[in-house]
């Protein structure tokens, strides 16, 4: 019985440990994501803004 039980325990262990992984990776993907479309964004607004002061 307690063989089980620590079996079972193990097993939502790794699970959640998986599970906090891959929401980590998501995490770093996503904010390299949108730091690339703000970078993006900058750089699109720059030379409008350059043709004006002429």
């Amino acid at each position: 019985m307690k063989r089980q039980f620590a079996a079972s325990v193990l097993s939502a262990l790794l699970y959640a440990q998986g599970l906090l992984g891959f929401a980590g990776v998501a995490s770093v993907l996503l904010k390299d994501r949108a730091h690339a479309e703000e970078m993006a964004v900058v750089e699109m607004a720059a030379p409008a803004v350059a043709t004006l002061a002429r």
